[in-house]
């Protein structure tokens, strides 16, 4: 038969049994406060993860950004600087025909070497046109020097293609324009082929056929020039 616990023992139970209920909510509180601690340092590295990858996203967008308006700054100030410099030398060529184009009066001055010119100038269009009559235009006051021109040029033209008829007449009716320079314009094809072989014609010609080996004498070669226009 049991015996009852006296009050004691009973006491003593319960504090057994507190104890044990203590230690294991000990226990248990710090279970939950290590899996807490492991949580919340799991989230703070994924948090400062997350912002180091923000950091470095927007800094290197940023560089980007400075990369490429440094870029485009250096590219604008080179462009300004080129075409500055293109319209400068444009500007001196420029100055450098029209300085030309003053002094071809000033050629015909000297009658002996006019005529000559003239007569080349002649001959020039007699090979082009390649027709036994043509008629020559020229300034009013060079009629007397392109007369002698003429018939210097038909005996040389006639000669070197062993030829017996070739009328070249000169145009009287038809003089050059006002403010012509000099020069001759050789007219054949019955009126409707005209050589012009002007001095301000063959100066225009010559400012497209020798600009780029007078650009290349003035301001030397263009390394970053495929062709030569």
């Amino acid at each position: 038969m049991a015996h009852a616990m006296s009050d004691d023992q009973v006491a003593g139970e319960l504090r057994k049994m507190t104890a044990f209920i203590r230690q294991e909510a000990l226990e248990k509180a710090k279970e939950i406060q290590i899996k807490a601690d492991e949580e919340f340092a799991i989230e703070k590295s994924k948090l400062v993860r997350q912002e180091t990858s923000s950091i470095d996203s927007e800094y290197e967008k940023k560089f980007k950004k400075a990369g490429m308006s440094q870029q485009i700054t250096r590219s604008t100030l080179a462009n300004k600087t080129r075409i500055k410099v293109l319209s400068a030398r444009q500007e001196l060529l420029d100055k450098l025909f029209e300085q030309a184009r003053g002094k071809l009066a000033e050629y015909s001055k000297d009658k002996g070497k006019y005529q000559e010119l003239c007569k080349n100038l002649i001959l020039e269009g007699l090979f082009a046109m390649n027709e036994s009559k043509v008629v020559v235009r020229a300034r009013k006051e060079d009629y007397d020097v392109v007369k002698k021109a003429i018939e210097s040029a038909k005996d040389e033209y006639k000669k070197s293609l062993d030829l017996k008829e070739l009328k070249v007449d000169l145009d009287e009716k038809n003089p050059q324009p006002e403010g012509c320079s000099g020069g001759v314009s050789v007219v054949g094809g019955a009126g409707r082929i005209d050589i012009n072989n002007t001095l301000d014609e063959r100066l225009k010609l010559l400012e497209t056929d020798a600009l780029p080996m007078v650009r290349t004498s003035l301001f030397g070669k263009n390394v970053n020039r495929k062709f030569s226009d």
